[in-house]
């Protein structure tokens, strides 16, 4: 062979690569064409992705760093539940040595399960643990208000814990259609679900609430007049913002002007709630009196709304027409 193994095989990666000059491409392929052991080095060269190497390396190393990290937080963990258990062992010895019966002892433990699900769930859940933290808190909450209500001999507990549950549903309902588990399952309807149980633990809260007030026909007259005009803006603006199929223009438009008028007969809807006879605003712009100010308010938000509404469905309109037309 005229060239050496060598000096060819320190020239196979500029080979490969395609930047060789004219004389050292015409000798390795002359010395290739003779020596099978360097064919057979430079065919291994161009098998070996060094890409698909770096990802493999890179996963190993992220992989095994994950895992460490997880026996560590399942350590820091156990530790910290074993600090949580100390107070509730103290109760259980003092109510046992005083005769006092388990009630504190179960009160204690209820409580100590609140930093628990801050704290050792996280650390101990191996995927989604803002879903498992969030449902641990509202579990531990739940519990402890019944076991207090239980050991205080009180009738309080769905009133307590209704409006409760409702507060944490608005807190954490956002976060629970958004996590992974829950998205999925969803898919487009995240809105719809979230309002779904705003409006699901708001009614319960104010039919038990109703039922345990002395005057039950006043309480629903006046919860029914406060709160569905809310419920039924808030749906409806969903409604618009979900299933209608316009561009954002237009659905803005349609935002505003429904925004616009559910203002504008939102009184006589209570009105009509509540047993009166409805009474649409006047048309005036009069600021001497509450009543007259209610009046020019409304006819201005219905006049502003309108226009702002009718300029951003022009706008809309224009833009789908040069859609078109490109």
């Amino acid at each position: 062979m005229k060239y050496n193994c060598e000096m060819i095989r320190d020239l196979l990666p500029l080979y490969k690569d395609q930047a060789c000059s004219k004389v050292s491409t015409e000798a390795v392929e002359q010395h290739l064409s003779e020596c099978a052991e360097c064919t057979k080095l430079l065919e291994d060269m161009n098998s070996f992705n060094i890409e698909e190497a770096i990802v493999k390396e890179r996963n190993e190393v992220i992989g095994t760093q994950a895992k460490y990290f997880k026996r560590r937080s399942a350590l820091v963990g156990a530790i910290i539940g074993a600090v949580f258990t100390l107070p509730i062992l103290i109760c259980l010895i003092v109510d046992l040595a005083i005769g006092s019966g388990l009630s504190w002892f179960f009160i204690v433990l209820t409580a100590m399960f609140i930093p628990a699900s801050l704290i050792v769930v996280p650390l101990m859940a191996p995927q989604n643990k803002g879903l498992w933290t969030m449902g641990c808190f509202t579990a531990s909450l739940i519990a402890l208000l019944g076991v207090c209500c239980i050991y205080t001999g009180g009738s309080w507990f769905m009133t307590a814990a209704l409006p409760v549950l409702f507060g944490l549903s608005v807190v954490f309902t956002p976060f629970v259609v958004r996590s992974k588990p829950v998205a999925a399952k969803l898919g487009n309807n995240k809105l719809l679900t979230v309002l779904g149980v705003y409006t699901l633990t708001y009614a319960v809260m104010m039919i038990w609430l109703g039922i345990q007030s002395h005057d039950r026909a006043q309480f629903f007259r006046i919860a029914a007049a406060t709160s569905l005009p809310v419920i039924t803006y808030l749906w409806g603006m969903a409604a618009l913002i979900r299933f209608l199929k316009w561009n954002g223009w237009l659905k803005a438009a349609s935002c505003i002007l429904f925004s616009a008028v559910f203002y504008f007969f939102s009184d006589a809807l209570v009105m009509a709630i509540l047993g009166m006879k409805p009474e649409l605003p006047k048309f005036m712009f009069d600021f001497t009196t509450v009543s007259n100010i209610n009046s020019s308010v409304c006819w201005i938000v219905l006049l502003a709304g309108t226009a702002l509404a009718a300029l951003m469905a022009l706008i809309g309109i224009t833009r789908k027409d040069n859609r078109r037309n490109v």
